[in-house]
């Protein structure tokens, strides 16, 4: 019987749920029966698999909240050792604290605050010698996507969660804009105009030099940020992490009225940590040698279905998906130790 020509994403999911190291083609290939590494090949440069899908593929499983936020941020995927790689680029690594070459995905993560619980709803690839989109247009067309969505009620949140690279007047005016409301810290030399009820607005200054009273260190004051709209105001507060960091955090939530509030909202932002952590030692998402983008970028997306997959099968066992993933193993280590392949003398 001939080998099919055909290797489909299904049983390329399964392959990346079920191996546990290797994720190369030609391993993929010596453990079926139907067809040889170059299918898995054609597969990878044939397939069209985009956000939208991964968005059909998570919506059932989302449980979703009126207190709900969503995070942004990005991850690099490590590709060192590639030259010829297309999607690679030089860009900072906050995991590796330094420039690698790797890929960049940015990512779009729905926390359930009340059941702790996230996913992964949105992402796009940062490539901007295919596309010309920076990672803040990005970010923006993922924004448009998620109020598109909730008109539709498809989707339901209350807060936007970023860093300082996504705090920028663009991103933060479209969500004040459209109802909702953000947490997020900004760069020590943004340029502020600090405000009060008492003298009015006072003269631009950096955030980082702004003067702080014992009651502003426990509640925050009321600035302008300069190109903002002279109406628009939030609150900022200063959050000592420790000896040598310090955070400026503005927020136009009204609900949160201390700086402990702050704490425990940018406290949330961890889950995205938590996820792009999954997502390297899980699925294999950094593994593919393939040189043409297409490829690379298929396989991106394959990941981050099969991290929903196990994700979702992890929360139905009670498990975490490290236990899953390597509970794999766990009928071959007993058949193993009873009846050792390599035994000792």
């Amino acid at each position: 019987m001939g080998r099919p020509r055909k290797v489909s994403r299904k049983r390329y999911c399964e392959f990346l749920a079920a191996t546990q190291i290797n994720r190369t083609q030609t391993y993929f290939a010596d453990h079926v029966d139907d067809f040889a590494h170059d299918a898995v090949q054609r597969y990878l440069q044939g397939d069209r698999l985009t956000a939208a899908e991964l968005w059909t593929h998570v919506r059932p499983h989302v449980q979703f909240s009126n207190k709900g936020y969503v995070i942004f941020d990005d991850s690099v995927m490590d590709k060192n050792h590639s030259r010829r790689m297309a999607l690679v680029r030089r860009q900072w690594s906050g995991n590796e604290k330094r420039t690698i070459r790797g890929i960049g995905v940015v990512t779009c993560v729905y926390v359930n605050p009340e059941t702790r619980e996230f996913w992964i709803i949105d992402y796009r690839v940062y490539a901007p010698d295919d596309d010309g989109k920076s990672k803040v247009e990005h970010v923006l067309d993922m924004l448009r996507r998620l109020f598109e969505k909730e008109a539709r009620r498809e989707l339901l949140f209350r807060c936007v969660l970023m860093d300082t690279w996504y705090a920028v007047t663009l991103i933060m005016l479209r969500i004040l804009r459209a109802g909702k409301f953000f947490c997020c810290p900004i760069k020590g030399n943004r340029t502020v105009y600090a405000s009060d009820s008492a003298d009015g607005e006072h003269p631009r200054q950096r955030a980082d030099t702004l003067a702080w009273t014992t009651p502003q260190e426990a509640q925050g004051q009321q600035v302008r940020l300069n190109g903002w709209p002279q109406e628009v105001k939030v609150r900022m507060f200063r959050l000592v992490l420790s000896t040598e960091r310090t955070e400026w955090v503005v927020t136009n939530d009204p609900a949160l009225q201390t700086a402990d509030d702050v704490r425990q909202t940018l406290a949330v932002r961890w889950s995205v940590e938590v996820f792009h952590r999954e997502l390297k030692q899980i699925t294999g998402i950094e593994d593919c040698q393939c040189r043409l983008g297409r490829s690379q970028r298929n396989h991106i997306g394959t990941a981050m279905l099969v991290w929903i997959r196990l994700a979702q099968r992890a929360r139905e066992a009670k498990k975490t998906i490290y236990a899953l993933k390597f509970g794999l193993l766990d009928d071959y280590m007993r058949q193993q130790l009873k009846n050792p392949s390599l035994s000792f003398a």
